[in-house]
Parts: structure tokens; sequence; C-alpha cells
């Protein structure tokens, strides 16, 4: 419990400094001279260099655990940030934006890969990663505020330098305080022994191949699953594009004044979707429900908030972003915590790093998506057909529900 507890505390650090970053990167682009378009690009790219990132990270956090990774990355990315005050035009932005992507991409699937490492059994588990969504919203509730705040007051360069020097201190600072966890081997078969006791009970069946850690594992990771995150991340995408342009037409034209403003007024909205989510997150009685239902019932409350922003229903935006937030408080444990219940200990930094890689590319997608066909369409209908898409493919996928279920209450 002390491992998760100093692990909470460095990712609520770090999750502060690159949230603070979403009201401040579109205006500061547009304060070097960038069009929208190539806007879209910058924010789309920092996603698709999480790829090869990634897929490091799957295969080297099983191989030599989370803590060499999640501290370099924490580094990598504050020096980064440091050169990204220095940045004289858009394509230096673009740049530092990609290399940042890579060496960020480490961080989430070594966190993860730690965190389900940590469960004694799947309630324990599922709260372990509600707790994990628990620490990243209570971070993104203020960060944006605090972003937006620190460029009203000491400009874009000086606070990317402070934001810069916080991750660095950070993850120096974690090099002492994280330990990692080596399963024993009970802990290695939590998954076997999981996916055992449901299919002894009326389960989908099937051969269970193999012993240790891959008993009853599901044969190979559940493909037709990661569609569901890509397109819920290409929605947030979208979200995160929309934004801060809207508060940015909103007051006119690039001036000074009109940045400020922007940047202020987008760091409140995304606070306000960050509450949403805090308020699910606090309905501690949701990790009892199963996985699956909570993960298409929050990717429907998601689809309708953003059907209601394309079609402009008389609805406040207020009230629709904070009806997001809401919706992403439930989704992101229940996918994590689902992906966790169909895959075996032993590869779960692979698991996480795929679950990872869907989430970059849906990121990629939205921003460039919503960059290159605002004219011509609400970026919001497009969220809204994403997510319908996905939900469709949900039940195509071969994972074993039944095993995907939450164990009762005392087991």
């Amino acid at each position: 419990m002390k491992t998760a507890i100093w692990l909470y505390l460095f990712m609520f650090v770090a999750f502060f400094d690159l949230h603070a970053q979403y009201p401040i990167l579109s205006p500061y682009a547009i304060s070097l001279g960038a069009a929208p378009s190539f806007i879209g690009l910058i924010l789309g790219l920092y996603s698709i260099t999480h790829l090869p990132g990634n897929l490091l990270a799957g295969i080297g956090v099983d191989r030599y655990g989370s803590k060499v990774f999640i501290c370099t990355s924490l580094m990598a990315g504050g020096v980064l940030l440091l050169l990204q005050a220095k940045v004289e035009d858009p394509w230096q932005l673009l740049v530092i934006r990609s290399i940042s992507g890579f060496v960020l991409a480490f961080l989430s699937p070594a966190c993860m890969t730690l965190l389900a490492k940590l469960a004694r059994d799947r309630v324990h588990q599922s709260k372990l990663m509600s707790g994990n969504g628990l620490v990243h919203t209570l971070a993104s509730v203020v960060s944006p505020a605090a972003g937006a705040y620190l460029v009203a007051k000491i400009g874009f360069a000086t606070s990317f330098t402070v934001l810069g020097w916080g991750l660095l201190i950070t993850g120096i600072l974690a090099i002492f305080g994280i330990r990692d966890v080596r399963l024993p081997a009970g802990g290695a078969a939590l998954a076997a022994t999981g996916h055992a006791h449901h299919m002894g009970h009326g389960g989908s069946g099937g051969q269970v191949k193999g012993g240790g850690a891959e008993q009853g594992q599901p044969a190979g990771l559940p493909w037709l699953f990661f569609v569901l995150p890509m397109a819920i991340s290409c929605s947030q995408g979208i979200l995160y594009f929309e934004l801060p342009m809207l508060n940015h037409h909103n007051h006119g034209p690039a001036s000074a004044s009109a940045l400020t403003g922007a940047v202020l007024n987008s760091g409140m909205l995304f606070s306000l979707v960050s509450l949403g989510a805090l308020l699910s997150l606090s309905m501690v009685f949701l990790n009892r429900v199963p996985p699956l239902l909570r993960t298409m019932a929050g990717c429907l409350m998601l689809a309708t908030a953003f059907f209601g922003m394309a079609v402009r229903a008389p609805v406040s935006l207020y009230v629709l972003l904070f009806f997001i937030g809401m919706a992403k408080g439930v989704i992101f444990p229940a996918v994590a915590s689902l992906l966790a219940a169909s895959t075996s200990a032993s590869r779960y930094g692979r698991a996480y790093s795929i679950l990872s890689i869907a989430y970059s590319v849906g990121s990629f997608i939205g921003p460039v998506a919503a960059g290159q066909w605002r004219g011509l369409v609400s970026p919001y209908f497009i969220a809204f057909f994403v997510l319908m898409a996905g939900l469709c493919f949900l039940p195509l996928n071969r994972l074993r529900w039944q095993s995907a279920k939450l164990d009762p209450p005392g087991l």
C-alpha cells in the first residue's frame, strides 16, 4: 500500500504538469503564427509519436519493471518542457512536442502495470484503477486553470519553464520514492485464478492451456476491444482541440489580450470537465458494477453529450461539459479493469501498452480530423459518430465477459 501511495503522489504532480498545458498549447501555437490545421497537426503528432514508445514500453516494463521507465519518462519530459519554452516558430514546437510524445509514452503503461501488480483480488484491482483515475482527475481539476493563470501572470515561456522544472524534480524524487513490485507465485497467477474461478461456475467454456500466470488466459489479446478506447480518445482529442479554438474565436483576433482571455476561459472549461469526472469517481459503489456495464453506460453518456453539442441542444455548455466529465470518470477505470480481467498478470505490460497505443492513435485522429473538417461538419458530431461506432464493435470481440466481471464482495 505504501508503494501505491507514493505512486499516486508522483502521478498527481506529473498529471498536474501535463494537464496544465491543455489550455495553453493552442493559444501558444497561435502566438507563434500557426494556422488551425497546423495546430491540429501539432496536437495529433504528440499522440502518434506515442506509438513507438508504447511498443517499447510493453516489452520493457514486463522485462525490467516499471520504476526505470517512470523516472526516465518524467525527467526527459521535464527537459523537453524547458526546451519548449525557447521555441520561436510553429515548426520548432512541432518537433519538441513530437519528441515529448515519445518519451512520455512510457509513463502510462508503467504506472498502470505497477498498480495492477499491487492488487490482491479483482475488487482491489478495480479500486486501485479507480484511485488512478481519481488522482488523474484531482490533478486535472485545478491544473488547466492553474496553467491558464500562470500564462496570464508570467507569460508562455516562463510558464513552460516552471512546469518543466516541476516535472524534472518529480522524476528525480521518484527514484527514491517508488520501488518495483515483483509478483510472488500467488500474485502472478491473479488473473489465472480469477478466470478459473469464473469458468468453473458456468463461464463461457474453452480449454485452459498452459500453467502458472498464463493459465486461463484468453487466446491472445482481444484486438477488437481496442477499437473502443481508440474512439474514446478520438472524441477527447476533438474536445481538447475545439475548446481552446472556440474561446479564441469568441475573443476575436490573436492580440495579447485576446489570447490571455482565451487561455483563462479554456482553463476554466477544462477544469469543469474534470469536476464532473471527480464526482463520478467519488461514487465508490460503482467499483462493484461489472466493468463491461460501466464501459457501455459511460460511452453512451459521452456520445449523448457530444451529440447535444453538435446539434446545439438547448442545454448550457457548462452542463454538457460537466456531463462529459462524469462519463470520463466512469469509462477510464472501467476500461482498465476490463482489460486487466481478461489478461494474465505476466502480460500486463503488453496489454496496457497496447491500450496506450489505442489511446494514442485516437488522440492523433481526433484533433487532426477536427482541424481539417471543422469547416464542413461539427467536430462534435465526428466525436459522436466514432463513439457509437466503437460501441458497435464492443460485442464483436472475443473477450470472456463472464471473466471480466468483478468478484463478489468478500471473495
